[in-house]
C-alpha cells in the first residue's frame, strides 16, 4: 500500500503559485467575452448585499422577511428618485459651470506664478516658473477638454446606462430574494473544514467594511453639503460629493480636499484655505467620532498592505474585465478578508 504523500512546504507554494495564475488566466479568458455582464452582476451583488443588512434587522424585530424586503427596497427606491430630483441636477449644473469657469482659474493660477517667479527674481533666486506654468496651463486644459468630452459621450450613451441601470437594479432584487440559497449553494463547494470559517470571514469582515464605508460616505458627503452651503462655497454640492465618495477608497478622500482647495485658491485663496479647514475638520470629526462605532478594527491592515492592494485591484478589475474602479473599490475588503480568513484558518490549524 502506498503511503501518504506529504509534501513540503516550499514545494506547496511553487505548485500553488503556478495554478493560480493559470486559474486567473483561464477566468480572465471567460469573463472579457462577456463584459459588461460580469461587472453589472457583481455590482447587482454588492447592493444586494448591502440591502440585506438592514433587512435582517428589520427581521431581527419580528417583521416577515417579504414585508422586511418590501421596506427596504422601497425606501432605497425613494432615496434613489429624491437623490435623482434634487441631487443630480445641482450636480450637472455646477460641474458645467466649472468646466466653464476653469479656463479663467487657471489663467489666474499662471499669474500668480508669475508673481511668483518675479518675486524669486528680485532676491536672486535661481527659479524659473515659465515652462511650469504653461505646462500646467497645458495639461490641465486639456483634462478638462477630455471630462467635457467623456460626459458628452456619456449623456448620448443614456440609452445604454439606462438598460444597464435596470439590469442591476432587477438582478440586486433577485439577489436580495434568493441571496440565502445562492450563498449557501455556493458554500457547498468549500472545503467542508474551511467552509464555516470562510462564510463567516466574509460576512463579518467584508460586509461590515463595505457597508461602513458606504454609510461612512453618505454622512461625510451630507455634512460637507450642509457645511460647503452655510459658508458659500462655489460648486459646494459638486465638491462635496466627490470628497465624500472617495472615502471609498483609502486615502483618496485627502487626495481630493488638496486638490479642490488649490483648483479654488487660484480664483480666491481665502475660499480654498477655508475648503480645507472645513473639509478637514469634518473629516476628523467622522473618522474620530463615527467611524470607531461603525467599523471598529474591521480592516485589520497595515498602511504599507492597504497602498499595495489598491494598485494591484484596480490592475486585477481591467485584467479580468471588470473595470478599475470596481477593482478599486473591492481591493481592500477582500485583502482584509483574505488575511482574516488566512490569520483563523491558521490559528484552526495550529489548535488541530
Amino acid at each position: 500500500m502506498l503511503e501518504r504523500l506529504v509534501l513540503p512546504p516550499w514545494l506547496k507554494v511553487g505548485l500553488a503559485l503556478p495554478l493560480l495564475v493559470l486559474n486567473l488566466w483561464v477566468l480572465r479568458q471567460l469573463l472579457l467575452p462577456l463584459a459588461p455582464f460580469p461587472a453589472l452582476f457583481l455590482g447587482a451583488a454588492l447592493i444586494a448585499f448591502l440591502l440585506d443588512i438592514p433587512s435582517r434587522w428589520l427581521q431581527g424585530r419580528g417583521f416577515p422577511k417579504l414585508l422586511a424586503i418590501g421596506l427596504v427596497l422601497g425606501v432605497s427606491l425613494g432615496l434613489l428618485a429624491l437623490a435623482a430630483v434634487w441631487l443630480v441636477p445641482r450636480l450637472v449644473e455646477q460641474l458645467g459651470e466649472l468646466l466653464n469657469a476653469l479656463p479663467g482659474w487657471l489663467s489666474e493660477g499662471e499669474l500668480l506664478l508669475q508673481k511668483l517667479q518675479a518675486w524669486s527674481a528680485s532676491r536672486g533666486l535661481p527659479t524659473d516658473f515659465g515652462d511650469i506654468s504653461s505646462d500646467l496651463l497645458t495639461r490641465t486644459s486639456q483634462v478638462a477638454s477630455q471630462v467635457s468630452q467623456r460626459l458628452l459621450g456619456l449623456l448620448g450613451a443614456t440609452v445604454g446606462i439606462t438598460v444597464n441601470t435596470l439590469i442591476v437594479v432587477v438582478l440586486a432584487i433577485f439577489l436580495l430574494l434568493g441571496g440565502e440559497s445562492i450563498a449557501t449553494g455556493l458554500a457547498q463547494w468549500l472545503p467542508p473544514g474551511a467552509r464555516q470559517l470562510a462564510v463567516g470571514t466574509l460576512s463579518r469582515t467584508f460586509r461590515g467594511y463595505f457597508a461602513g464605508q458606504v454609510l461612512l460616505a453618505l454622512i461625510l458627503s451630507g455634512a460637507q453639503i450642509l457645511v460647503f452651503t452655510l459658508l458659500g462655497i462655489p460648486y459646494g454640492v459638486l465638491f462635496a460629493v466627490a470628497i465624500g465618495f472617495t472615502t471609498l477608497v483609502p486615502y483618496a478622500s485627502a487626495v481630493t480636499i488638496v486638490a479642490v482647495s488649490v483648483l479654488l485658491a487660484l480664483e480666491d485663496p481665502r475660499t480654498g484655505l477655508e475648503v480645507l479647514v472645513a473639509a478637514i475638520s469634518v473629516g476628523q470629526v467622522v473618522d474620530q467620532v463615527i467611524q470607531p462605532r461603525l467599523m471598529g478594527s474591521i480592516v485589520g491592515l497595515q498602511p504599507a498592505w492597504l497602498l499595495i492592494s489598491l494598485p494591484l485591484g484596480a490592475r486585477l478589475g481591467s485584467l479580468l474585465g471588470l473595470g478599475e474602479l470596481l477593482g478599486l473599490l473591492l481591493a481592500v475588503p477582500v485583502a482584509s478578508c483574505t488575511k482574516t480568513f488566512l490569520d483563523a484558518w491558521g490559528n484552526q490549524l495550529r489548535r488541530e
